[in-house]
């Protein structure tokens, strides 16, 4: 009853199912991988943060560059402000407002990007206190380079002069006549009575959407493989259930083949 399973068509049903199965199985294991990765470094990112806080701050060029053991760390830097730039669209303990990005000139001849603080309300040139001159030491948690429309960044483009939209070297050297660093830091005390901006966590260390959406394929992949298995047997069975009626003559004979009208 079952030498159907040895014919070539069923040869490929059996080879396509001994393919799937495996490959289904594999990359829900890879994504729910991918989840408890990030819980574990959610977890890890707390404690990161508390040690990040009672550790004395690092000389910039120590921490470079910025991966996830180095971000969120104090690192401090000295130069001369220049360039200042607002960074729209960005909230701070439930209301809408605005960074305050200066640029600071190092001897290395690079700008470390310095935000100063946090302001509510449209960017307005006009409310943001003007940077300390002179050489001034800054001490921060130093962060990665943002990406522009991911973990909330805006990718908006033709933002009036002085500002941007993303904090990113890629973004500000074309806004800056010279060479900025692939990383940025954060003020621990806001200046001038701005409120400091606190650090982020680093990137694919907390349970964001990215996270449950490898839960959420996780589940699909297994699906897709009790999908195959369910397939499979069904097929099995109305080839069986054909087998045993043609086996008691109860399979309908085929339609005569239709002839010429003319013929009667």
């Amino acid at each position: 009853m079952y030498r159907f399973l040895l014919t070539p068509r069923w040869w490929g049903i059996n080879v396509f199912v001994l393919l799937a199965i495996p490959f289904c199985v594999f990359m829900g294991s890879w994504q729910l991988s991918r989840f408890e990765e990030r819980v574990e470094g959610h977890r890890n990112a707390g404690a990161q943060a508390e040690a990040n806080e009672r550790e004395a701050a690092r000389p910039l060029a120590e921490l470079l560059p910025v991966d996830k053991a180095t971000s969120g760390r104090q690192a401090t830097a000295i130069g001369r402000y220049d360039r200042q730039l607002l960074v729209p669209d960005r909230e701070l303990d439930g209301r809408e407002g605005y960074y305050v990005l200066s640029m600071l000139r190092t001897d290395a001849g690079k700008a470390l990007p310095v935000v100063r603080g946090w302001l509510p309300g449209d960017p307005d040139p006009a409310k943001v206190p003007a940077a300390p001159r002179g050489e001034v030491t800054v001490t921060g948690a130093l962060q990665a380079s943002e990406t522009p429309g991911d973990n909330g960044v805006s990718a908006q483009g033709g933002l009036p002069a002085g500002q941007t939209a993303a904090i990113s070297a890629a973004s500000l050297v074309n806004l800056v006549p010279y060479d900025v660093y692939d990383a940025w830091v954060t003020l621990d005390k806001g200046d001038s009575g701005m409120k400091a901006v606190p650090a982020a966590a680093p990137p694919d260390t907390g349970l964001d959407l990215k996270a449950f959406q490898n839960l959420g394929y996780t589940g699909e992949w297994f699906v897709f493989a009790g999908f195959v298995v369910f397939m499979w047997f069904r097929l099995l069975r109305r080839e069986v259930e054909f087998v045993r009626d043609a086996e008691l003559g109860l399979v309908p004979d085929e339609e005569p083949v239709a002839v010429d009208a003319g013929v009667k």
